[in-house]
């Protein structure tokens, strides 16, 4: 058996849920810090919900609870008053589950300098100045001038 079989897709059953029937799941160590956090939500009102909230269902008393996305929902429920969220469903033990939580948030990566500068040189070039720059990745006027100062 190839590892590509053992590969599920998940992502291909998004389906919309009532947001009072979505639960956050108590384990979660990821805090957001605000500035990004506003970026976020200037991400789901700019782009729409590109990434559904990942959950475990359970059918008894009918609830989905989050392994990944806790952020979107809260956003969702709290800033943006959406009646449903788009959700994706994983069938995995508590201890799958925690693990996926916590890959899921390790995963997400981190920006080198160097392609930040060229991505603030590219914006700046389509005609973008600093400050519409700053607002629309999440940034403060200095960071992009910093970035800025690699590149020109």
């Amino acid at each position: 058996m190839t590892m590509q079989s053992k590969i599920t897709f998940p992502v291909l059953n998004v389906k919309m849920v009532p947001i009072d029937k979505v639960d956050e799941n108590g384990y979660n160590p990821n805090k957001v810090a605000t500035p990004e956090l506003a970026l976020l939500e200037r991400s789901i009102r700019e782009d729409g919900f590109t990434q559904p909230i990942v959950c475990y269902y359970i059918p008894k008393i009918d609830r989905y609870k989050i392994v990944d996305g806790y952020h979107r929902f809260f956003l969702a429920r709290r800033r943006l008053r959406l009646k449903e969220v788009p959700v994706t469903v994983i069938d995995k033990s508590l201890a799958h589950r925690m693990a996926s939580t916590i890959r899921h948030n390790r995963a997400r990566g981190t920006h080198s300098i160097e392609g930040m500068s060229n991505i603030i040189e590219m914006l700046i070039r389509s005609g973008w100045d600093e400050s519409e720059i700053a607002l629309n990745l999440g940034m403060d006027k200095e960071e992009v001038i910093r970035l800025k100062q690699n590149t020109f």
